[in-house]
């Protein structure tokens, strides 16, 4: 029965248990999470601001604890609550008269004037142990870790709080390491870092055995640090006598020693608390009792026969030491027997009774005693330990697989051995990539050698990847489900770190007694300073050889990856396991683990590892927007610390240089923050110290230049860290960070900055702060001015070179350490601080739209290239902005043609108009209101366009400039369509006379037609006999006709220009010679113009200029005339009797620039001539001939040479023949439009058959049917081909690939054709005359496009247009028709309607309709005119399609007017185009993606007959030098070619180190010719590499497309 009854009671214990439990979960909002539910991404994300000294709803108390916790503020356990209204005890008057006697009564109790059951607040500890319980074991060891940093207690061994079956959170402890100073007589003090779960040290447990008035946790607090309570206790802020999870609850914590004086202990000692009655926890007293060093026991009175008696007994029965405290005793300390001590505390103070206990505890410690270490405890049976799990299992048993093949290895060898990719080989390979960019010499060949060594370290890379350690790793990482490979990654680096411990210890110890020696020798200034420096050096490697974790790990993956990965570039390699490292560290990152950004051992960022990481990321999450915050600041300044604080990350902190490099982790944006700011992630970049320790002299500054300028430049914001309140040291950083600032705004990045003063002694002075704020704004701005006189710029203050405001971006923290550590605890100060700087970096981030993940991704490629190069500014290249800036020109190609489209319609329609007699004038204004929609629709496609949110920020620097362009080229189109109308209506007026007389012709012409058919209407017999006789008379009436009229006769231009030739003095016979050999038919793309060199052999007029200076110039210096040391040299120079000297480089690229010049002035001449209008006149010609001469004149008067007269001939016929064409086109389209007899002929055909049909006795109807059909056929012939050139056009501008983008994708197709083509004449004219050429290849492409690849959907949309006008026909005839049909009608009301239907789509000429005056059946002339307009219409799609040539305007023509409006500058160096499609791009400098080696364009070593080899790409990465002109005494280096004048400096030539593969193979392709083309060589300097000669022609054009 007694049994049953025990039974009952236990279990109505566990039910209240489980409802008390149930109830408190469910107050703190718990309820929902007793599973195990919370997690770390729950808490590590960007929420909304911690409310610093507002009370906090008992709801949100488990969220608000873990908020602060996180952020190291101590105070977590110390929120005040906020009292429910509800919940307010109420005053209650129970006494309706109060009188004194009833006041007093309720004073001593007897009536009750509150309410005396209001709930309690939560316990603070019961809210720290409802988050444990609640959280999964990753957030557990989160939270133990954090209460650690701050200085608390941890549970050690925990109750279920309903079963109350015990756990040892062991995994908890496993991240915590703790570190001391221990003093050594001998040795003097030794500093110590261990993790806690390995340190073997006495430990102290603390019981207590009954109730008692005395708190135990205040009387430990005193013992391990006084002025912070390590242990919760009764007297602490919040406590309440109602607790549910704390009893039974043993704690830990651990004293560690500063190594001085007046430290408690000398020892490294753990101490353990049991909170509540020992006697009701038999299970956690004896398990402390049993790994206790020393026990002592709290009690309230000691008397037999109490329960605490056997507890005393036992202990007293063991050797182990016992301190007994009597709460009711006053007695001194006294031992009463070896090892037990009896204290009594009756009217002690606490810090006289915690004196006491020290002294017994040092006095027992002095001897021997049983240690404790805290893995123990998993072998204790009765408890479960939270390492036992499977899940933590499975990820233990996979890491010690991995960390027994490190067994028993030297750890400064590890890294060495299995993780060979990322030493020596991967050192290596950044050392030679980075001098890829200071290449001297022969550079070329210097840069092919550096590839092949490049490569070869990459193929070592490769063969040494495949170490088993990191294949299991790699294993491991890849098939472990998440919660495993995450316990799989921590314990991976437990390990590790336990492989290290002890002989990272004694590095740091040797480190820092050498350099304390350094530092001495310092200001002895000894001799030996030098030694000491060298060993300081390599104690200093084997640290880094000896820091083995998980990022080591990681930098391996990506080593592994990018050697894989550009060996296998263009190869078939097919699917490796190397392919997916990124995906699967894309994991790792999302998941929140830090990947390394910047090597901080070798200095070198990844670019292929980081790219391929972040395009996976990209995968997984998609484009996100991030808000890029970095960090930067002097070594050891917190800068990790801080960034853990404000968010709760995990970065590596301790003394000496623990970041190296930079690493990058994603922090998620809450849910409820994503309303107030405008991106998913904040991407945080932690950084390593400036001014490191180990690096010295310029090093350092080099260092520490180009990391801050990374940083400032990845990131949206950076925060700038200082530390203290040196000045020396301040002015070192700010140094730094303005200039790195400085070089953001040259490249138009605008990052912002916030300052960080920490350790500020006095931080509540705000007098101090302001003063602090003045001199730091000193500082900026002559930090600012020195900078900008440094790179050039023009700055007076830090706010000329970025948005800053001194008293908002400068925020001051206390020091870090409430105390001096190891014991003390974060600053509750500090962590006010890190939120309060949070909470602006949020505020100012909620203005910014952040950047796309693949914007981040591009800016590490381009600030990291441009950072190789020592001209930053100049070699940056935004990569993300060019790509934004190529798509934009398209676009803005395509609103141009929407203009210019809609305009050609214009033309056609007005074109009609004018020729139908209905438009006699144009005006502006016109054409203005019937382009305004077409205009306006441009303009609000603009408008979306710019203002798309994803690319509004790069596109804004832009707008306006291109909003006024579309405005310059929609005017310049509406003012060149008039002036081409007006030359229209000229035209028109000119043919006035004959255009009188058409209608006249006509008449009589009809006339003699029908009165002839009438003659021989019953003579003639058959058709061709009727044919016969017509065609017998026709001769006669042209004659009759035209009698009173001089006809236009033929030009005969060879006559011409000979004559004007010999009016110039010219001789018969040299003209002659010159037509005969027909070289002047190529002067303007000839290498070589030695032919027409007056000078002989012996003469060198730059001989004497030259010498003198040529003596001071190194053989290998290249100009832009680099063969000045003769400016001519002999065609052969191996050749004595050699006849003929060459022109220098620029003499012939003068006399190339007089021959374009004139050409284009000739060509000019003539379109500006009226021949269209009034014909052609030999005085044309003469005026070209005089400034031919003229121009020649000038020329030579400027040189030091004289040309032949056969020079000027050979111009001459050159620019005549040029003109040929234009001239015999135009001269043709005014005899056309102005000559009678022309007129008159031109109409026998039409004649003819009207006559036929008058025989064969055909209506009037028929006949003027057949009329119409003749007048309209042409005209509807030439308005099928016009529309088809514009549609044809439009087609290829949207569809065909070279026309469908901007002006570098047609570049590109250009290349392509040339290398397909293996023309080197076309190349020479390509590199001579790109317009000309791009023209050409312009006609090329759209006829091959018409006639040969697009041939049927040419014809069907040349069908089209003819369903179209004949639609328009019908509609016309049948409206025409329909009018006549409502009132009095007659044929020439039907033809007034007809031809008002067509005036603006067809041209239509006058019929005299006296002769058909009897039509009256308009339907039947319908009918006929339809049945006409059939065959026509048949005959017309039948045509052949280079009929279309006869459009008035072609579609080349129209593709050329279009496409070849860009920029045409030429590369100073190599002559490559500026690819930009807007012709002034300014301030835009001109740029080219494909430069070419010099050699191709006649560039050549001075005083040699060597080509040049080098790209100007490479060439502005070395440290050459050149001269900008043939006689320049001033040596330019490369790398500051643009201030080499004007022509230089407009451009923008970044270092790409000449990868583009295509110069490279047209070299070796056509080094004969180019030889021949400027007789030079590519040898001695100009050899052309071996490497060149492996390319083949499909990678050649491969290579273009990678642009």
């Amino acid at each position: 029965m007694s049994e049953n009854m025990d039974e009952l009671v236990e279990i109505s214990r566990e039910e209240q248990c489980r409802r008390e439990t149930e109830t408190l979960f469910n107050r703190l909002q718990l309820g929902d999470k007793r599973q195990q539910t919370l997690t770390p991404e729950d808490f590590l994300q960007i929420g909304p601001a911690l409310k610093q000294q507002s009370d906090t709803p008992e709801k949100d108390l488990a969220h608000t604890f873990l908020q602060r916790l996180m952020i190291l503020d101590y105070r977590a356990r110390y929120i005040p609550v906020k009292q429910d209204s509800a919940e307010v005890c109420q005053f209650r008057h129970e006494l309706d008269n109060e009188t004194k006697e009833s006041i007093l009564d309720a004073l001593c109790g007897s009536v009750e004037y509150w309410d005396p059951t209001p709930k309690p607040n939560v316990h603070p500890m019961d809210v720290q142990m409802a988050v444990f319980h609640c959280s999964d074991t990753f957030l557990r060891q989160n939270m133990i870790t954090k209460l650690s940093q701050c200085q608390y207690a941890l549970p050690l061994l925990v109750p279920d709080p309903v079963s109350k079956d015990i756990e040892c959170p062991l995994w908890t402890f496993r991240q915590i390491r703790r570190s001391w100073k221990m003093t050594d007589k001998s040795k003097g003090s030794i500093m110590k870092s261990m993790p806690v779960c390995k340190a073997e040290t006495p430990m102290v447990s603390f019981l207590r055995l009954g109730s008692a008035s005395l708190s135990k946790s205040q009387l430990l607090n005193n013992l391990i640090n006084e002025r912070h309570s390590t242990f919760f206790h009764r007297n602490c802020p919040g406590s309440t006598k109602t607790r549910y999870l704390m009893d039974g609850v043993a704690e830990i914590a651990w004293y560690c020693p500063a190594g001085k004086p007046n430290d408690s202990f000398t020892d490294f000692i753990a101490f353990c608390n049991l909170h509540s009655d020992a006697q009701s926890f038999d299970k956690q007293r004896d398990i402390l009792i049993e790994k206790a060093s020393i026990n002592v026991v709290l009690l309230p009175s000691l008397k037999r026969g109490d329960r605490s008696m056997t507890v005393i007994s036992s202990l007293l029965d063991s050797s182990k030491p016992l301190i007994c405290l009597i709460a009711d005793n006053d007695s001194n300390p006294v031992q009463m027997k070896p090892g037990h001590y009896k204290i009594g505390l009756k009217d002690k103070s606490q810090s006289d009774a915690s004196e006491e206990l020290k002294g017994i505890i040092r006095n027992i410690l002095s001897g021997s005693f049983d240690s404790f270490q805290l893995e123990t405890l998993a072998q204790v049976s009765g408890i479960r330990v939270d390492e036992e799990n499977e899940i933590c299992q499975k990820g233990k048993a996979a890491a010690l697989e991995i960390t027994s093949l490190l067994q028993d290895m030297d750890v400064s060898k590890i890294k060495e051995k299995m993780l060979p990719c990322q030493g020596e080989l991967w050192h290596e390979w950044s050392r030679i990539t980075k001098q890829q960019y200071h290449l001297k010499g022969e550079i070329e060949k210097e840069k092919c050698k550096n590839q092949e060594k490049l490569e070869e370290l990459r193929q070592r890379q490769r063969a040494a990847s495949c170490s088993d350690f990191m294949e299991l790793f790699i294993n491991n990482l890849s098939s472990l489900p998440s919660n495993e490979k995450a316990c799989f990654l921590k314990w991976t680096q437990i390990l590790l770190d336990d492989l290290s411990t002890d002989d990272l210890a004694r590095i740091l110890h040797s480190y820092d007694k050498k350099w304390s020696e350094v530092l001495a020798l310092k200001k002895d200034k000894s001799d030996q300073l030098k030694n000491k420096q060298t060993e300081l050096e390599k104690i200093s490697t084997q640290l880094q050889a000896a820091t083995f974790g998980l990022e080591h790990i990681f930098r391996e993956m990506g080593q592994i990856y990018e050697a894989h990965e550009s060996l296998a570039r263009g190869r078939n390699t097919g699917r490796m396991k190397w392919c997916d490292y990124p995906a699967l560290a894309a994991e790792l990152m999302i998941s929140g683990h830090p990947m390394e950004l910047m090597d901080g051992d070798a200095g070198h960022v990844p670019l292929t590892w980081i790219s391929s990481l972040l395009d996976e990321v990209i995968k997984k999450l998609g484009d996100k927007r991030v808000f890029v915050l970095s960090v930067l600041g002097v070594q050891s300044s917190g800068k990790s610390t801080m960034l853990n604080a404000m968010f709760g990350l995990q970065f590596a902190v301790s003394a000496g240089r623990c970041t190296k490099g930079a690493f990058m982790q994603l922090v998620k944006v809450s849910e409820e923050m994503k309303n107030d700011l405008k991106f998913d992630y904040v991407l945080v970049v932690d950084t390593e110290g400036l001014r490191a320790l180990e690096l010295a002299g310029n090093t350092t500054l080099h260092h520490d230049n180009e990391l801050a300028t990374f940083v400032v430049g990845v990131g949206n914001m950076t925060l700038i860290n200082i530390f203290g309140e040196n000045p020396a040291e301040m002015q070192d950083v700010l140094q730094i960070v303005v200039q790195a600032i400085m070089r953001m705004k040259n490249i138009k990045l605008s990052p912002s900055c916030v300052f960080v003063h920490q350790n500020v002694t006095d931080i509540a002075a705000s007098e101090k702060n302001m003063d602090g704020k003045r001199r730091l704004q000193e500082k900026l701005d002559q930090m600012a001015q020195l900078a900008a006189k440094e790179e050039g710029c023009d700055a007076k203050s830090f706010s000329d070179i970025i948005e800053f405001d001194v008293k908002e971006d400068v925020k001051y923290f206390a020091q870090l350490w409430e105390g001096s550590p190891p014991m003390a605890p974060p600053n509750p100060g500090y962590s006010e601080g890190v939120q309060e700087l949070k909470n602006t970096i949020l505020s100012k981030a909620s203005q910014s739209d952040g950047m796309t993940l693949s914007q981040f991704k591009h800016n590490i490629g381009d600030l990291w290239k441009a950072l190789l190069n020592e001209n930053f500014v100049f070699s940056f290249k935004n990569t993300l902005e060019i790509a934004v800036y190529r798509k934009l020109e398209v676009q803005y190609g395509n609103w141009t043609w929407t203009l210019r489209k809609e305009l050609l319609t214009i033309e056609n329609q007005l074109h009609n108009r004018i020729e139908n007699g209905n438009h006699d004038m144009v005006e502006l204004s016109y054409l203005y209101k019937e382009m305004s929609k077409t205009y306006e629709d441009v303009r609000k496609a603009m408008a979306t366009y710019f203002d798309d949110k994803d690319q509004k920020e790069m596109l804004v620097q832009w707008r306006g400039r291109f909003e006024g362009k579309i405005k310059d080229i929609h005017e310049e189109l509406v003012k060149a369509l008039k002036r081409k109308l007006d030359e229209v209506l000229q035209q028109k007026n000119a043919c006035k006379k004959l255009d009188k007389k058409k209608p006249e012709f006509e008449k009589k012409l009809l006339q003699k037609s029908k009165e002839l058919a009438l003659q021989l209407k019953d003579k003639a017999t058959n058709e061709r006999e009727l044919q016969k006789q017509f065609n017998h008379v026709w001769d006669g009436w042209v004659t009759e006709l035209t009698a009173d009229t001089e006809p236009i006769k033929d030009i005969n231009l060879q006559e011409d220009q000979l004559s004007i030739l010999l009016e110039l003095g010219i001789e018969s016979s040299l003209i002659h010679e010159r037509q005969n050999c027909g070289k002047y038919k190529n002067i303007a793309n000839r290498g070589d113009y030695s032919e027409y060199d007056t000078r002989t052999k012996h003469q060198d007029p730059c001989e004497e200029r030259q010498r003198s200076k040529d003596e001071r110039v190194s053989k290998n210096t290249t100009t832009r005339q680099s063969d000045s040391v003769f400016c001519n040299i002999w065609k052969k120079v191996r050749n004595p009797f050699a006849k003929q000297q060459r022109f220098c480089f620029q003499e012939e690229e003068q006399i190339r620039s007089l021959i374009d010049k004139v050409y284009n002035q000739a060509e000019s001449t003539i379109q500006g001539k009226p021949l269209a209008t009034r014909g052609y006149s030999s005085t044309y010609l003469e005026e070209m001939a005089k400034n031919v001469e003229k121009q020649v004149k000038e020329f030579q008067l400027k040189q030091s040479y004289a040309l032949k007269k056969k020079f000027t001939v050979d111009l001459l016929l050159y620019v005549f023949d040029a003109t040929r064409q234009n001239i015999l086109e135009s001269h043709n389209q005014f005899k056309t439009n102005n000559d009678l007899q022309c007129y008159v002929n031109s109409k026998k055909e039409q004649f003819s058959g009207i006559f036929s049909s008058f025989c064969k006795g055909h209506s009037s109807a028929v006949v003027f049917a057949e009329m119409i059909c003749d007048k309209l056929k042409d005209s509807t012939v030439q308005a099928v081909y016009d529309q088809t050139a514009i549609d044809l056009a439009g087609e290829m501008k949207c569809s065909f690939s070279p026309f469908n983008g901007n002006r570098m994708n047609l570049e590109k197709h250009v290349l392509k054709s040339l290398a397909e083509k293996e023309d080197v004449q076309d190349y020479m004219n390509y590199i001579r005359h790109p317009r000309k050429h791009v023209k050409t290849f312009i006609k090329e492409e759209v006829k091959k496009y018409i006639f040969t690849e697009h041939k049927d959907s040419t014809k069907s949309l040349l069908k089209k247009n003819v369903q179209d006008i004949q639609g328009l026909l019908s509609r016309a005839l049948h409206k025409a028709t329909e009018k006549v049909a409502q009132g009095e009608a007659n044929i020439n009301m039907w033809l007034e309607g007809f031809s008002s239907e067509l005036k603006d789509q067809l041209t239509f000429d006058t019929i005299c309709c006296q002769t058909f005056s009897d039509i009256n059946k308009f339907d039947f002339l319908e009918e006929v005119v339809k049945e006409r307009l059939e065959s026509i219409i048949e005959e017309i799609t039948a045509l052949p399609l280079g009929n279309l040539r006869k459009s008035r305007k072609r579609p080349d023509k129209i593709l050329i007017d279009q496409l070849c409006n860009g920029c045409w500058v030429q590369c100073p160096f190599c002559s490559a185009i500026c690819t930009n499609t807007l012709g002034d791009h300014s301030p835009d400098k001109h740029s080219v993606p494909f430069h070419r080696p010099g050699g191709i364009d006649g560039w050549h070593s001075r005083g040699t007959v060597e080509l040049d080899i080098n790209f100007c790409t490479t060439s502005v990465a070395s440290d050459r030098s050149f001269k900008p002109k043939h006689d320049s005494d001033e040596l330019i280096p490369y790398k500051l070619y643009h201030t080499a004048g004007p022509e230089y400096e407009s451009w923008k030539i970044t270092a790409d180190e000449s990868k583009l593969i295509y110069w490279k193979w047209f070299v070796c392709k056509f080094q004969t010719e180019l030889e021949d083309h400027h007789e030079l060589e590519f040898k001695g300097t100009g050899e052309i590499p071996s490497e060149w000669r492996k390319h083949t022609k499909e990678e050649a054009i491969a290579s273009l497309d990678k642009m």
